[in-house]
């Protein structure tokens, strides 16, 4: 009994093969990236959450820096409701060394059972990341918010500034949680 092979086509089928791996891993990176939502490790999101109370416009009172808001100040976001009941984030900032406003536009949507402040926001498809507000005063007026780790903390306020009670309680938790606090850019609002 002989077997035959046939080498041209089992280059194609070996090409193929590879391909379709290639492309299955493609999509699991990009599944993880599109749910990549977590919480920081001991972070516990403010519930009960109440979304109509946080849309509106907050302030930027600090920030740990990164690329989408290197050198911005005067920075803002705004919060909408969609038609479809997701969240309209709307960030804007001057660049001090371009001299213009920048501007970035995505959208935001509850997580979980929708009672907790834990949210996952989007700028570029289908990609999301983690939205944490960990800390909210009853009127929500101050906000410490918490990205997916420790590279993304904000220090939001309904005003320009916070008083400093409130801003030495925000630190407080987030250095209790593992963020070096010292690397916290503080925004020019004036």
């Amino acid at each position: 009994m002989y077997m035959i092979i046939d080498i041209k086509n089992m280059k194609y089928k070996k090409e193929y093969i590879a391909l379709g791996l290639a492309g299955a891993t493609i999509a699991a990176i990009a599944i993880g990236f599109s749910s990549c939502v977590s919480i920081p490790r001991g972070a516990k999101a403010v519930s009960p959450f109440q979304t109509d109370k946080y849309l509106g416009t907050w302030y930027e009172i600090a920030r740990f820096d990164f690329k989408f808001e290197k050198d911005l100040d005067h920075v803002t976001a705004t919060y909408s409701l969609n038609d479809d009941k997701s969240i309209r984030v709307d960030n804007k900032g001057y660049s001090v060394k371009e001299k213009k406003w920048k501007e970035s536009i995505g959208k935001a949507k509850l997580t979980g059972n929708g009672s907790e402040g834990r949210l996952k926001v989007s700028f570029f498809g289908p990609f999301y990341a983690g939205y944490n507000v960990i800390a909210i005063d009853p009127d929500y007026r101050y906000a410490l918010v918490a990205g997916n780790n420790l590279d993304y903390l904000w220090l939001l306020s309904r005003e320009k500034s916070m008083p400093e009670t409130v801003k030495n309680d925000y630190l407080a938790k987030a250095t209790a949680l593992g963020y070096n606090v010292q690397k916290l850019v503080w925004t020019k609002q004036n």
